[in-house]
């Protein structure tokens, strides 16, 4: 068994009943989500009102000047975007370690460092993809405008290249509920136990793929900046940085979670064995069916092909 101090999960056996709904329920919230989810409300009224007043306009167009400004750009509208289905779903695989006696005797190392093992791997991955994409420059399908089909109604390629990525990380997300609580395979589960960080790293990877795939207009701004220097660092450290302001939402919100409830969260995961496991497994596969369904089968009623139904908001 993997030190919980350091792994998100510990897989619990449970009657395959008992899996079967949590999976079922976790599933239909999920794609109950891709249906009311407004885009507009979290990536513009949200994320706007966090950014916006920091930066000093409208985070989607305001110019940026310099490689402090580009720094301090990318960690604000990080933060601002940090309310995304995959930073809360990560969220419930943190939440379980915030249970340990050094967290409920309020050694705050405790709890922040497996944040910073998600961090590390959050900065690789958006890093690396964000000095690749300078490196490529205006190819990059994120920041084309081109259309498929009809110049004017056809799909964009970006969004092409969001739903593909979404997707892929929604059944990653759901395979790695699935391990959790025993219903599917982990090919990485001796690594995990080895070496218990590396499952952090893994999360954290996750978090940073986001920015792979993350069509809103911050973002774009942002990516639009670092091309234009055509220096791979600058991509590196803003790509970096977008994604350390993901995580930092997700640890604050932890922290004072934590602080509120004055141990009562952290007693309510322990009181039954299982329940972190669960917990996770549940998150997962909701935002997973939500990623799937939202950026995948959508993407279809986008290109005309089937139904789907819509909100008068949407």
């Amino acid at each position: 068994m993997t030190d919980l101090r350091l792994s998100p999960t510990t897989t619990v056996d449970e009657p395959e009943t008992r899996r079967g709904r949590l999976v079922l329920f976790s599933a239909l919230a999920g794609v109950a989500l891709a249906v009311i989810w407004s885009p507009r409300l979290v990536d513009g009224v949200i994320a706007g009102a966090i950014a916006d007043p920091v930066v000093g306009g409208d985070a989607r167009e305001v110019a940026i000047n310099g490689s402090l400004a580009a720094a301090v750009f990318a960690f604000i509208t990080g933060v601002g975007g940090m309310f995304t289905a995959c930073n809360i779903a990560v969220f419930g695989a943190l939440a379980p370690m915030s249970a340990q006696p050094e967290a409920r005797r309020g050694r705050l190392a405790a709890l922040l460092r497996p944040i910073g093992w998600l961090a590390v791997g959050a900065v690789v991955v958006a890093g690396l993809y964000g000095a690749i994409g300078v490196y490529i420059g205006d190819g990059m399908w994120q920041l084309s405008d081109a259309r498929i089909g009809d110049p004017e109604t056809g799909l964009r390629v970006r969004l092409i290249q969001s739903a593909v990525v979404f997707t892929v990380l929604g059944a990653i997300m759901i395979w790695y509920a699935l391990a959790a609580i025993r219903l599917a395979r982990n090919p990485l589960a001796g690594v995990f136990a080895r070496h218990p960080r590396a499952e952090l790293v893994f999360l954290g990877g996750l978090v940073g793929a986001f920015l792979i795939g993350r069509p809103f207009g911050m973002f774009r701004n942002m990516y639009e900046y670092a091309v234009s220097t055509e220096n791979p660092l600058v991509g590196f450290m803003t790509f970096a940085l977008q994604s350390l302001g993901n995580i930092a939402g997700v640890a604050v919100l932890l922290v004072v979670i934590t602080a509120v409830t004055r141990g009562g969260f952290q007693r309510w995961l322990v009181a039954e064995p299982g329940r972190p496991a669960r917990l996770t497994a549940s998150a997962f596969i909701l935002f997973g069916t939500f990623f799937v369904f939202y950026w995948g089968v959508k993407l279809g009623y986008r290109a005309g092909l089937w139904w789907w139904p819509t909100m008068p908001y949407d």
